[in-house]
C-alpha cells in the first residue's frame, strides 16, 4: 500500500472514531498531496506523485510545526502549542524513526574519518556523503551544527 492509501485509510478511521483533532490534520494533510499531484501534473516536468515526493511534503510540514511550537513555548501559548504538537505526531508516524543526537554524532564522526575531512571547509563533502547514505535517518539540521562543532577542533 502507497503512503498516500495509507494516509487515506488512516483519515476514514479518524472519521469513523470521530476525532476532530486527527481529522483535520489528516484533511491537511491530503490537501497537501493533492496541490503537490496538481503542481507534479502541470509544468515542463511532467510526473506522478511518488512516495519520496510524499515523504519530502511531509519532512516540509513536520520541519514547519516544530518551529512553531518552539514559538509557542516561547511565548507560553499552550492552547496553540497542544495543536501544534498533535499535528506533529501525527506527521512523524508516517516518515522514518529518525536517529537520535548520540547515533547522529557517531555517525558524522565515522564519516569525517572516513573521508579525511580536516577543517570546516570539508564540510560540504562530509553533508554529501551523509545525505547519500543516511538520507532518511539523520536530522540534517542538527547534523550541521554537530559538524560546525567536530570540524573546528
Amino acid at each position: 500500500m502507497s503512503l498516500k492509501e495509507t494516509i487515506e485509510t488512516d483519515y476514514k478511521n479518524a472519521v469513523k472514531s470521530k476525532d476532530k483533532i486527527k481529522i483535520s490534520t489528516y484533511r491537511l494533510i491530503l490537501s497537501s498531496i493533492k496541490d503537490l499531484d496538481i503542481s507534479n501534473r502541470s509544468g515542463p516536468n511532467k510526473k506522478e506523485t511518488d512516495d519520496e515526493d510524499i515523504k519530502k511534503l511531509l519532512k516540509k510540514m513536520v520541519k514547519q510545526r516544530s518551529e512553531s511550537i518552539d514559538i509557542y513555548k516561547k511565548n507560553n501559548r499552550a492552547d496553540l502549542l497542544e495543536v501544534e504538537q498533535n499535528e506533529y505526531n501525527i506527521l512523524t508516524n508516517y516518515l522514518p524513526q529518525q536517529l537520535g543526537e548520540e547515533e547522529t554524532k557517531k555517525i558524522c564522526e565515522g564519516v569525517i574519518s572516513k573521508i579525511g575531512a580536516s577543517s570546516i571547509k570539508d564540510m560540504g563533502k562530509v553533508m554529501g556523503a551523509l545525505k547519500k547514505e543516511y538520507a532518511d535517518q539523520i536530522d540534517f539540521a542538527k547534523a550541521g551544527s554537530l559538524l560546525k562543532t567536530l570540524l573546528n577542533k
